[in-house]
C-alpha cells in the first residue's frame, strides 16, 4: 500500500521556472534522464493516474508507461491570466505586487490564482477520496499539486524537482 508522487519531466529552459500552471507544455525529450526514471520504472503499480496536461502524460510514455488514467483534477493550480506565463522576477516587478504577499501562503495564493487555495484543495481532495486503497498506486502531476497533497495528508513539505518522486508507505485518506 503506497501512494507515489511524481513530478513531471523538464520543460524547454526557457519554460522553466514560471508560472504555468494550465497551459499546456510539453517535455523538452532532450532533458529526459533515463536513469532518474529508471528506479521508479521498476517498481509495480496496480493504478498509474497523470495529470490530462502534455507533459505529465508525455513523462509517462517517455517512461514506457502507457498504461494510464488521466484525471483534469491532477492539474496544476490554475493561475491568473496576467500571472500565466511569468517568472517570480516579473510577477515580482508588478505594480500591484508587494512583499507582504509572501509573508502568508494564502495571501500569495489569493494574489497569484484564479482557483481558490479551497477550492484547489478540494479539486485534490476530490481526486484522494476516489483512490482505491490498498494499491500501489503512481500519480504523475506537478509540482503544486504534490505540495497540496503532502498538505492534504499533513507530511512535511519536500522540494519537488523534475522527475523527483515521494513514496509514501502508508497513506490514509
Amino acid at each position: 500500500m503506497a501512494l507515489t508522487l511524481l513530478r513531471h519531466a523538464a520543460l524547454h529552459p526557457k519554460d522553466q521556472k514560471r508560472y504555468n500552471g494550465w497551459t499546456d507544455l510539453p517535455v523538452d525529450p532532450s532533458r529526459f534522464d533515463p536513469d532518474a526514471a529508471a528506479p521508479l520504472c521498476r517498481l509495480h503499480f496496480d493504478h498509474i493516474y497523470s495529470s490530462d496536461l502534455a507533459r505529465c502524460r508525455e513523462t509517462l510514455m517517455l517512461m514506457g508507461i502507457t498504461g494510464f488514467t488521466t484525471d483534469a483534477r491532477l492539474r496544476e493550480v490554475r493561475f491568473k491570466a496576467h500571472i500565466e506565463g511569468l517568472c517570480f522576477e516579473e510577477v515580482h516587478r508588478r505594480r500591484d505586487f508587494d512583499e507582504t504577499l509572501l509573508e502568508d501562503h494564502r495571501l500569495w495564493h489569493r494574489y497569484i490564482c484564479a482557483e481558490s487555495y479551497d477550492a484547489f484543495g478540494r479539486r485534490i481532495g476530490s481526486f484522494l477520496a476516489d483512490l482505491p486503497q490498498n494499491r500501489e498506486i503512481l500519480v504523475c502531476t506537478h509540482g503544486g499539486v504534490i505540495y497540496q497533497i503532502l498538505r492534504h495528508l499533513r507530511m512535511p513539505m519536500q522540494q519537488v524537482g523534475y522527475l523527483d518522486w515521494i513514496r509514501i508507505e502508508t497513506y490514509g485518506l
